[in-house]
């Protein structure tokens, strides 16, 4: 089978250029090592025609999304229409409706004001407010850089927990990132440094397996709050992360996904 590999624009990989092209580059070796043929370009290098059986993307831009939307006979992982769905705005009114618990629109703790027409391209597109006054002040700076779809969220105190799926493949993954300090832009400090409070694995597996299959995507990951409870609220979900906690398993997962 002759397969397309898409990378990520890199203002779409704030801080982390280098473990989305490698996560694409295993999966690459894993598919070549099946027997399949493979090139890989940038999303920005992306023309029409393509010929290929088969295209694994990570790309966002709206140009690469119209693209393959326009493809016919051809298998897209993830789909162009699920990468669309990852818009902020998009992805939380999905989760209303799947019945994916979210954090209340309220509380005591502060407030998250998130870009809700794409994916965050650099820090100050998810901002955090400790007042309503803060946070109205920060709605108003958004306004003056154009944007005008946000999501704002209450903070929840509890574990930040990242996960990592591949839907329908059994590949399913959590991380603490205090734990190992790895972060983007250093947001997950405002937790604090894990608890490890017990939860229901398997449920939230299987949430997120319905999330996914809802968005509309295969390969996937997000961030959820565990709190003291054990209950969660889903915080973030995206296409395609890095997997940079665990990409050999990753990798073999996701390139298995070409035989279902």
């Amino acid at each position: 089978m002759k397969i397309l590999l898409i990378q990520r624009a890199e203002r779409f990989s704030p801080n982390s250029v280098e473990n989305d092209k490698a996560i694409l580059q295993a999966v690459g070796a894993n598919l070549t090592a099946a027997g399949h043929q493979i090139d890989m370009i940038s999303e920005l290098a992306l023309k029409t025609p393509i010929a290929y059986d088969a295209i694994f993307t990570m790309g966002r831009e709206p140009e690469t999304l119209q693209t393959l939307k326009a493809l016919k006979g051809v298998r897209v992982i993830n789909t162009p229409e699920g990468i669309d769905n990852c818009a902020r705005t998009k992805l939380q009114a999905i989760m209303e409706q799947t019945g994916i618990p979210v954090p209340p629109k309220e509380g005591p703790d502060g407030f998250w004001l998130k870009r809700g027409d794409a994916a965050a391209q650099s820090k100050d597109d998810v901002q955090f407010a400790a007042t309503k006054a803060e946070l109205i002040e920060k709605v108003a700076a958004f306004e003056a850089r154009g944007i005008h779809e946000y999501v704002v969220s209450a903070h929840v105190v509890g574990d930040l927990v990242k996960f990592y799926g591949v839907a329908g493949s059994g590949f399913f993954r959590y991380f603490y990132p205090t734990d190992d300090r790895q972060s983007k832009f250093g947001d997950e400090q405002r937790n604090g440094d894990a608890h490890h409070y017990p939860f229901d694995e398997t449920r939230l597996q299987q949430q997120m397996e319905q999330l996914a299959k809802a968005v509309g995507l295969q390969v996937y990951g997000g961030d959820c709050i565990i709190r003291s409870d054990g209950s969660w609220a889903v915080i973030d979900f995206n296409d395609w992360p890095s997997f940079s906690r665990c990409r050999p398993e990753a990798a073999s997962a996701i390139a298995g996904i070409i035989e279902d």
